[in-house]
């Protein structure tokens, strides 16, 4: 009876903490498979919240008999995340899916892609004076852009205390754009701006073009924040695998088997710093509510910058809205702001435009990281 009885005494180690974090893990869970939200990601992140949680975890680095054993999942974060590996090859994989020709078609939209990032500065400065730490601040200002693999990259860089909290918030406002972007729009514009129609002409876009464009935006990039030509560089290999034309097999691998593989890898091990003593804590709340204040201001950003574009070319108007797509959100963005533009006016097609300032957003976040890695001392 009594060997029955010590085969459970670990249930006497659970804690409050913990049963909050597999509740944490269990919502995620929920949202990726009910809800559809990100579920490549936000299922093994749910996973892994529980699996780091439970008492005495093998999966995770244990003390035992006065010895540090290694757990699986804290080997794979130092090999793929700690050395940023998994983000780069991830990027490949985004590289490999966007296609720049709406940008490139329409070279004015990488405008609003730098507009909206305003809201990483202006909550960086915000976070600084709440007290956390500039390195920290730095890595919740990037939440705004609306792109978790930057972020993570970016925290991961500075050693921030908080990936955990600021993965979460990253990806889970990348889920809500549809929710979050709308009232800020519609706040800020009147229903006359929103049903200003753009031209749907497209001009075409040489091969040539397409093929030169990744290499010199690397170039580019390397010259105005030279710690970013890592991300932005493996973006645009992944971008020149797919308009390379000759590499279709290895372009479809990075898109899907590869993007799905280092994004599945990615929830699981991440889930290492989602422990309970670490996760669970004010600063974790704070960094949700900046999370959301960066968002919103990038949002904001976006669409005033592109009122203010209108006064300067009253000829040649553009939809305010558009201003919203330079957040990082892709297509989440683009679809919003292509249905508004439509529930204001069924002839309104803006999906075009909205896409062009959308992928501009990819590049316009990943430099915002770059600058911040270059203008702040590691």
């Amino acid at each position: 009876m009594e060997q029955i009885l010590n085969l459970f005494a670990n249930a006497g180690n659970i804690t409050w903490q913990m049963a909050v974090m597999w509740l944490i893990g269990g919502v995620m869970i929920y949202l990726g498979i009910v809800k559809e939200m990100e579920p490549t990601l936000l299922v093994p992140m749910g996973f892994g919240a529980i699996l780091v949680n439970l008492p005495m975890s093998g999966a995770i680095t244990q003390m035992i008999e006065g010895e540090t054993v290694k757990g699986p999942l804290n080997i794979l974060f130092d090999a793929g995340v700690g050395n940023e590996l998994f983000l780069l090859l991830l990027f490949i994989g985004i590289g490999a899916m966007i296609d720049f020709t709406p940008l490139l078609s329409n070279p004015k939209m990488m405008l609003f892609g730098a507009a909206a990032q305003f809201g990483i500065f202006f909550t960086l400065s915000l976070a600084c004076l709440l007290g956390f730490d500039i390195k920290d601040a730095a890595s919740i200002g990037i939440i705004g852009a609306a792109d978790g693999p930057t972020s993570i990259f970016v925290a991961q860089y500075f050693n921030s205390k908080y990936v955990g909290a600021i993965i979460v918030a990253a990806y889970s406002y990348m889920a809500l754009v549809p929710i979050i972007q709308p009232p800020v729009i519609k706040l800020l514009t009147t229903k006359e701006e929103r049903k200003i129609k753009m031209p749907l002409g497209r001009k075409h876009v040489s091969k040539a073009v397409k093929i030169l464009f990744p290499i010199l935006v690397t170039i580019i990039a390397d010259i105005v924040a030279p710690k970013s030509v890592a991300l932005v560089g493996f973006l645009m290999f992944g971008n020149l695998i797919r308009e390379c034309g000759v590499l279709n097999s290895l372009s479809e691998t990075a898109q899907n088997t590869l993007a799905n593989l280092i994004t599945l890898l990615l929830g699981l091990t991440v889930a290492v710093k989602m422990q309970a003593d670490a996760f669970l804590s004010l600063q974790t709340l704070m960094i949700i509510g900046l999370g959301l204040v960066a968002f919103i201001f990038d949002t904001a950003g976006g669409v005033i910058f592109a009122k203010i574009m209108n006064i300067f070319t009253p000829k040649n108007k553009v939809n305010p809205m558009i201003g919203a797509c330079g957040i990082s959100a892709f297509p989440m963005s683009a679809r919003v702001i292509n249905k508004m533009g439509m529930d204001e006016d069924p002839t309104n097609i803006l999906l075009m435009h909205a896409v062009g300032a959308n992928v501009s957003g990819q590049i316009a976040s990943v430099l915002a990281g770059g600058l911040i890695l270059t203008l702040i001392a590691k």
